[in-house]
């Protein structure tokens, strides 16, 4: 277990098509190139004997007491790694430079500069890419520049070095050492080309110090000019500036398509089954970012995610049959088939190790209603052609929506009468028939109206629990849900309602633990699958933003502080926490970041609000 860092002994770079994770001890353990979902050439965090990994870092076999300590140079997405001895310091800085074009590279560089600013330290370098998940075999050479080439099935890994470094053979891998002293510097450069085919693509273009120093410089600039945007002024400026980043750096510039997660693999248990691959874009996700977004300021991004929503909507033609599916590829291919990579032993021995994500074939009725809502915040809405297909979809919804279905939460436990479902559905035909009305646009506004309020009576009478005093999971059951903390939200109901205020109360109760938020009770509602899970961070927030909304406001601040604990050393959340604090499930997941932001920004306003007596 101790080849393995802690999932959250990590930052992420990026360059907006692919991203890398760095750990603390200088290692590149998770990198799939040239796109989010493709298969990895680093991931010893899933296997540390067959995923492949690229390390630089202070040798530790020949300084003793090395303290290390890592950070994002602030406001961008350069991260530092420290390295701290008795006889020096030094860093490696990790970056991308980012793309924001819209058209896909087959080239992709990681840079990793190195420097000592007090004593004398001795590093080393060891690179040891594995293709295709660790599946395929690859060849090394060593080229005429002092640079290696690591040529693997469709994808090139060109690893250049400093001058003053002199990378060796290690079998089919590449190691260095060398020793700088203060004031000196050196650099590491991954690039991979994708895409050559057997006779492989051409070798990077030399690379200087120079030029490292000004692409370092590029970077930082860009995330400074792109943070210009934002207009969050609150209270947690710095939490909220590095949630908005990671949003950033988990979109794929080239469709606006937002993924889920930078990992696959990453256990909500230890040792258990619930390991899946979030590298897609799951409509429900992305549709929930797009308030965020809106809300801090990023205009180009919402615009961005929609214009692929509505070429979505247009295309039709879903592997699952319905008009949307529930997650797409990032390019909006919507054909995901699950295999298990049974060659990784997985994050300590958390196995199976998944690809590609079966639930993309599931029945989730919600996302209707969260695509709606992300659409009804555009200041037009796609002219005719797009509101003539969203029109389509809502008559289509008409006649299909009272159907159970697997849920939010992906349950692989049967089909129910899902109140969230329901929830976002009435969300979908109230956004219609606003857009209808204020853009005067052709609908079928009588029947939209007799579902939404169907649907509205529905949810009251059957996904009421008297006797619990709150809204349930689905009908058949008395089993709370943390995905109802949307119902304020989203309009349903008032946040100051007394049913609303008592479900609240019975969440505390039963889903609450020390301002940590379960998303149900799987020993109550089976839900298909073995073992348990930690925490849901996204819940977590979610109640910060309940509370607020509902007048709790002692309650929510210590709530949200408490959950910012929780964050890892650089700001980034993954999916879930652990009994004992830890981080679980996929790393850094967006979900968990974009709920961060609605939170800080509710939280804001009602602190706003009380501290000028309600005005």
């Amino acid at each position: 277990m101790d080849d393995y860092p802690q999932i959250a002994d990590h930052g992420m770079v990026g360059d907006l098509q692919t991203a890398a994770l760095v750990s603390g001890t200088g290692t590149v353990d998770w990198w799939c190139t040239p796109r989010f979902d493709s298969p990895s050439i680093f991931a010893s965090i899933l296997d540390s004997e067959r995923g492949g990994y690229c390390r630089l870092a202070v040798d530790s076999g020949r300084v003793a007491g090395v303290t290390v300590r890592q950070l994002y140079l602030s406001d961008t997405a350069v991260l530092i790694t420290r390295f701290m001895a008795p006889d020096g310091v030094g860093e490696v800085a990790d970056f991308m430079e980012p793309d924001p074009s819209r058209t896909p590279s087959t080239r992709h560089r990681l840079v990793r500069a190195v420097r000592v600013v007090r004593g004398t330290l001795p590093f080393t370098l060891a690179c040891r890419p594995r293709f295709d998940y660790g599946r395929a075999p690859h060849t090394l050479t060593l080229l005429d520049d002092g640079s290696a080439l690591f040529r693997g099935p469709g994808t090139d890994l060109h690893l250049q070095a400093d001058p003053s470094l002199t990378l060796r053979p290690d079998g089919d891998d590449v190691i260095a050492d060398f020793t700088l002293q203060a004031g000196g510097t050196a650099f590491v450069a991954l690039t991979t080309e994708s895409g050559a085919g057997e006779n492989g693509g051409h070798a990077a273009a030399p690379l200087t110090a120079d030029e490292v120093r000004r692409g370092a410089e590029s970077c930082r600039a860009f995330w400074h000019d792109w943070l210009r945007a934002s207009r969050y002024r609150g209270r947690w400026h710095d939490m909220v500036n590095r949630s908005a980043i990671t949003l950033k750096l988990l979109t794929y510039a080239p469709t606006g398509a937002p993924i889920a997660a930078a990992t696959m693999g990453l256990p909500e248990q230890i040792g258990g089954e619930r390991n899946w691959d979030y590298r897609y874009t799951w409509i429900r996700d992305a549709s929930l970012s797009v308030r965020a977004l809106i809300d801090l300021g990023f205009v180009e991004e919402a615009q961005a995610f929609r214009a692929w929503l509505r070429e979505r909507l247009d295309a039709g033609g879903t592997a699952s049959g319905e008009p949307l599916q529930i997650m797409y590829r990032i390019d909006g291919d919507p054909h995901l088939t699950e295999e298990v990579l049974d060659h990784l032993e997985g994050y300590r021995k958390s196995a199976p190790v998944r690809a590609g994500n079966a639930a993309a074939d599931q029945l989730q009725l919600d996302i209707y209603g969260e695509a709606a809502d992300a659409l009804a915040q555009a200041q037009e809405i796609g002219g005719i052609r797009g509101w003539r297909s969203f029109a389509g979809l809502l008559d289509w919804l008409a006649g299909t929506w009272d159907r159970p279905d697997e849920g939010i939460w992906e349950t692989r436990g049967g089909r129910q009468d899902f109140t969230y479902s329901r929830l976002m559905t009435w969300v979908a035909f109230d956004r219609g028939i606003r857009m209808a009305t204020a853009y005067s646009r052709p609908a079928d506004l009588a029947r939209w109206t007799g579902v939404r309020d169907a649907v509205f009576g529905q949810i009251v009478d059957r996904g009421w629990n008297p006797q619990r005093r709150a809204f349930v999971q689905h009908y058949a059951t008395d089993v709370l849900d943390a995905s109802l903390l949307l119902m304020p939200r989203v309009g349903f109901i008032s946040p100051r309602d007394p049913a609303w205020l008592s479900t609240l109360d019975a969440m505390d109760g039963e889903l609450v633990s020390d301002s940590l938020v379960y998303r149900y009770d799987p020993a109550a509602s089976p839900d298909g699958l073995r073992g348990c899970e930690g925490t849901f961070n996204l819940c977590s927030f979610l109640y910060v933003e309940a509370l607020a909304r509902s007048g709790r406001l002692q309650q929510a601040r210590y709530a949200f502080d408490k959950m910012l604990t929780y964050a890892n050393h650089v700001g980034l959340f993954a999916e879930e926490i652990g009994p004992s604090g830890e981080q679980l499930g996929n790393f850094p997941q967006a979900f968990t970041h974009l709920a961060l932001v609605a939170a800080a920004i509710a939280l804001d306003e009602q602190l706003d609000r009380a501290e000028t007596g309600g005005r």
